[in-house]
């Protein structure tokens, strides 16, 4: 999931001018371009086009934010394993995860029986709202209700009980 920022409407609109210059602009411009978003001269070989493309992805994830930690980890993986299969190796089949965010999206509501009371809780961008106070961890609002450590998520019906070390209901990408 990427890290998102939010920005105003000129900055949105500075963007979008920095993409459309780029349309028009020489190899020798995207060569400088490039320097000042990398500090470096691009790869060589890499075609005008390519190089456009980058720029591009690079002034949008400034603006609006990058990918978080985990997908950048899983598209590494994969190009690796894409690389050891077009430089001859032995092609190798790699499984990313990919993340369940039912129920971690700002204002979704879980509710979940317990002991007779129905208990809601409202997911917000800073946590989760449960009886009037917010938490970080849905884990800590399954324990304030049981009285007992729980998984959050696997309480409010979000994640299936794991089997044999995986995750039943979370998706996976084969490549």
């Amino acid at each position: 999931m990427a890290r998102v920022k939010s920005i105003t409407g000129c900055e949105a609109d500075r963007v979008s001018a920095s993409l459309s210059a780029l349309a028009g602009i020489n190899a020798a411009a995207l060569d400088r371009r490039w320097r000042q978003l990398f500090g470096a001269a691009p790869p060589p070989g890499l075609p005008p086009a390519q190089r456009a493309r980058v720029i591009a992805y690079r002034l949008q994830a400034i603006a609006y934010g990058d990918l978080d930690r985990d997908t950048a980890r899983a598209l590494d993986r994969l190009a690796q394993a894409r690389g050891q299969s077009d430089q001859g190796g032995e092609a190798r089949s790699v499984s990313v995860p990919v993340p369940d965010l039912r129920g971690h999206t700002p204002g979704v509501t879980l509710s979940r029986e317990w002991a007779g009371v129905m208990h809601t809780v409202q997911v917000l961008e800073t946590g989760y709202a449960w009886n009037g106070a917010i938490y970080d961890s849905l884990s800590r609002v399954a324990q304030l209700i049981t009285g007992t450590k729980w998984n959050g998520p696997r309480f409010f019906g979000l994640r299936a009980k794991a089997t044999r070390g995986a995750e039943i209901g979370v998706g996976r990408v084969q490549a």
